[in-house]
């Protein structure tokens, strides 16, 4: 069996996903990275399979969904918030999470559907925190948008909870994507196969991902098993294709 390059997440929202990835895909090289830059890496073909932000899906063309196993929420994510320094309408200046894509663009697409905003962008280094940036507004994302703000905020939104209470569906952040040379069926089943040992093994992602991403063991487990889903259904899909429609409308893809 030949070799194939696997671009994979080390949030803990996608430990569920790789946990048992490489007892079911053996073959594989797999590198961590983070989620904007995995994106880039596939498209350069640096990897044949990534776990991508959902919007570069749509940002890639000739590009297929490699199984049913993605990262999704239907309510409060958690992991994904804005933060926000003035009122939400004196928002003039937002900061973007550079290690991600999908949760910047959820965020403009709110804040110009629901309040008509459309702020001047800035960048958040993958190696700063959002104290030090200035922005009115901070996208935070993954492990450190689960940890406490460390400074007063006039609003703080969980981003898959917007969502939701607006459109009533659920959201899709992250899937598995692949290039065209990929053949489906085994990569496809593989990935589901990790993905539904690596939910039989929550409890123990919980307890070794706890010291790593400075959250107690119960708030990890809590996370994975209340706030996440893991599964691309009728409802999920109808999310992401709602998502995928409102960022057309804006040029965001």
């Amino acid at each position: 069996m030949s070799q194939i390059c696997v671009g994979a997440v080390n949030y803990l929202n996608a430990r569920p996903l790789m946990f048992a990835l490489p007892q079911f895909l053996p073959e594989a090289d797999i590198v961590v990275d983070f989620p904007s830059r995995l994106a880039d890496g596939l498209a350069g073909g640096r990897f044949d399979v990534a776990l991508i932000p959902s919007i570069e899906y749509l940002r890639q063309p000739g590009l297929r969904i490699a199984s049913d196993a993605v990262i999704a929420c239907d309510g409060p994510v958690r992991s994904v918030k804005l933060h926000g320094r003035v009122p939400i309408e004196r928002v003039k200046t937002l900061a973007l999470d550079e290690g991600s894509r999908t949760s910047a663009a959820l965020a403009q697409i709110l804040l110009r559907e629901r309040f008509d905003l459309k702020p001047s962008l800035l960048p958040l280094p993958l190696d700063s925190m959002p104290v030090d940036c200035s922005a009115d507004a901070v996208v935070v994302i993954g492990d450190r948008g689960m940890l406490a703000p460390g400074e007063d905020l006039a609003f703080i939104w969980d981003l898959g909870e917007e969502w939701a209470r607006w459109t009533g569906l659920p959201f899709v952040f992250a899937l598995w994507a692949a290039r065209p040379h990929i053949q489906a069926t085994r990569i496809d089943r593989a990935l589901a196969a990790a993905r539904d040992e690596g939910l039989t093994r929550l409890p123990e992602i919980a307890r070794l991902a706890s010291p790593e991403v400075g959250i107690p063991e119960s708030e990890c487990l809590s996370y994975l098993r209340d706030n996440l889903e893991f599964h691309l259904g009728p409802r999920q899909q109808e999310g992401l294709d709602r998502f995928y429609q409102l960022a057309k409308r804006h040029g965001l893809a």
